[in-house]
């Protein structure tokens, strides 16, 4: 393992994070600022409590979600966009350092900045409202896999787009309406029966129901398939950039 190719990969795209620090940081405070004015106030007024948990705490998990899924795609996305578009992926590609290692610095990246800002939107939701976190461990373990997973999702991403309008179509119109529609601000047991079993046919859902249980012990789904959902994203995830390194699609051309 070329451990200093990675820290490079690694530093330089943290050192980017860095540079625009406030920038990346105001956004999440901000929004979250505005979820709970519109959710929290608005719908909160209407619906006080989610089996037994006031409706303010009850979205935080579901917001904290929709962060990190939007910021992992978008980081790593860029930051393999990039090089492609400015020509110097072949730097990459001759450097001494095998696939993995590259992914390993990218994703790793990508996560980092993914948690860190999950991180302040948690803080900035104690503004607003009681939360109690129930299983700390797991809440830690299911937000890193799910930055891994889907910075592994925003890498795949960043490679396939030959464009920036490509760069965001799968992010705005794919992963946030799944998100929205994946019991973020919800329960699915909310929902007439019918819908709720096409509620779980939304891989999203599993996600946010497991990360919701690390809070509130709530979950929509058994938290054993929640951990498989994870297990599964990241596993195709890995395979899927095994298979582009292996075969230079879209690298080398």
């Amino acid at each position: 393992m070329n451990w200093r190719g990675v820290v490079t990969i690694y530093r330089f795209e943290m050192a980017r994070f860095y540079r625009t620090l406030w920038e990346s940081l105001a956004s999440p405070v901000i929004s979250t600022v505005l979820y709970f004015v519109v959710f929290g106030a608005a719908i909160g007024g209407r619906i006080e409590e989610v089996e037994g948990v006031s409706y303010g705490a009850f979205i935080v998990p579901g917001l904290i979600m929709l962060t990190v899924l939007q910021q992992s795609v978008s980081n790593a996305s860029f930051g393999i966009f990039f090089p492609k578009f400015i020509g110097t992926m072949y730097e990459i590609l001759s450097a001494p350092v095998s696939f993995y290692e590259v992914v390993i610095g990218y994703v790793g990246a990508a996560a980092m900045k993914s948690v860190i800002i999950a991180g302040v939107t948690l803080a900035t939701s104690f503004l607003f409202v009681d939360v109690t976190i129930r299983h700390p461990v797991w809440m830690l373990a299911f937000l890193v896999l799910t930055s891994v997973s889907f910075s592994l999702l925003g890498f795949l991403i960043g490679i396939w787009a030959k464009d920036f309008q490509q760069l965001q179509i799968i992010p705005l119109m794919v992963i946030t309406p799944l998100v929205f529609l994946g019991g973020a601000f919800y329960s699915a047991s909310m929902l007439p029966p019918f819908w709720e079993g096409v509620a779980k046919l939304n891989p999203v859902l599993y996600l946010v129901s497991g990360f919701r249980w690390s809070f509130f012990g709530l979950a929509d789904v058994p938290v054993g398939v929640s951990l498989l959902a994870v297990g599964v994203f990241l596993g195709l995830g890995m395979l899927a950039v095994w298979y582009i390194f292996r075969t230079g699609w879209r690298l080398r051309n």
